[in-house]
């Protein structure tokens, strides 16, 4: 386990923010700009000291109040918004720079950085010939190089443009597949934090407002993400099945299988699912004479009123309602003309180009 507490007045602004999280997989502290994400990292990082401050990472303290472990001596890497590489040295010497402050018990080699962020072919350039992408990859085999027991990334696609920003999500997905040491992420873009975190730390005005399994916090109605017009479910699941002929691969997620487009890997292979909520439809059966793909069955948990005469429906899949949670956000004039009621079983009917399965998740 991940536990933390730092308190302390920063001029104008009062930090009080206090979780526990996993001691591995990716955890997002999330929340508008100027809410503490940063400072929470910077405290987790030794590079901000308050006194009033608790951080024990997978049972080694590195601050219990006044007595703070310093910076040099935390098996720490840190990923800025910048990369900040060492313009006088290549590719390959800013890499081996994070070997020679190794401090941390993690063994992962450069052939494993290399092959992980698919950085083979930049060792031998120059850093001012990098896109803004590429110099981000070398900035995290850095980090990771250094052996860190813990890795902090302050909000590492944020200076990128969205085509730099696709194009290192995937080795971002890769590195939470493959590694096992914890990963704390900063970010304000929610699309970012459900495609790679596990864990959601819900930050407003220098506290910590929910913390939780990402899944449990897009649901939870006593949160405003549940609000929010691009509100999604995140389904983790197995490939049970491909199908070359038309490019369609099935997932065995908690309550049901899932036919999502894209050939996703071997049988095994784990991958995670974006379902935005203004793409499930709700039915009473199963739909008959449809181009839609998937219908399963789900039992209704509640309801609550949106913006713009809407609803949104908390489900979860299966036929006793054990499986995945799932969100719908329909019509109020559908929802009152059908009169849906909790505990109602009913087909959730999921349209296929709204399913995405970009992180793969281990296995």
């Amino acid at each position: 386990m991940i536990s933390a507490r730092f308190s302390g007045q920063l001029g104008d602004f009062a930090l009080e923010a206090a979780f526990e999280v996993p001691g591995q997989g990716v955890t997002a502290l999330f929340g508008p700009s100027g809410c503490g994400k940063t400072t929470v990292l910077r405290c987790m990082a030794g590079l901000m000291r308050l006194p009033g401050g608790h951080l024990r990472v997978n049972g080694a303290t590195w601050q219990e109040g006044r007595h703070i472990t310093p910076p040099h001596r935390r098996a720490v890497g840190y990923v800025f918004q910048e990369a900040s590489l060492f313009t006088h040295l290549s590719v390959h010497q800013n890499l081996i720079y994070g070997l020679k402050r190794a401090r941390g018990s993690l063994r992962i080699t450069e052939a494993e950085v290399t092959r992980l962020l698919g950085i083979a072919p930049l060792l031998t350039r120059p850093t001012a010939t990098l896109s803004g992408g590429e110099r981000q990859r070398i900035a995290i085999g850095r980090a990771l190089l250094s052996q860190p027991e813990l890795l902090l990334m302050d909000e590492p696609l944020s200076a990128l443009d969205r085509i730099s920003r696709d194009d290192i999500l995937p080795y971002l997905e890769r590195l939470h597949a493959s590694l096992k040491m914890p990963v704390i992420l900063v970010s304000h873009d929610l699309a970012e934090v459900e495609r790679l975190a596990d864990t959601l730390v819900l930050m407003e005005a220098g506290r910590v407002r929910a913390a939780g399994p990402i899944a449990t916090m897009q649901a939870d109605p006593a949160l405003p993400l549940i609000h929010r017009p691009d509100l999604a479910a995140v389904i983790e699941g197995a490939v049970i099945a491909v199908d070359p002929r038309y490019g369609l691969s099935e997932l065995q997620v908690p309550g049901g299988v899932i036919v999502v487009p894209g050939l996703l890997g071997p049988i095994g292979t784990r991958r995670r699912l974006r379902v935005p909520a203004t793409d499930v439809s709700l039915g009473r059966h199963a739909p008959s004479d449809t181009t839609i793909l998937n219908a399963l069955p789900a039992v209704i948990l509640g309801a609550e009123a949106a913006a713009g005469y809407q609803v949104t429906v908390r489900l979860a899949l299966g036929t006793a309602g054990e499986g995945a949670s799932l969100l719908a956000r329909v019509s109020r004039k559908s929802w009152d003309g059908l009169g849906f009621q909790p505990g109602e079983k009913v087909v959730a009917r999921l349209k296929a180009m709204a399913l995405s399965a970009p992180a793969q998740t281990g296995g």
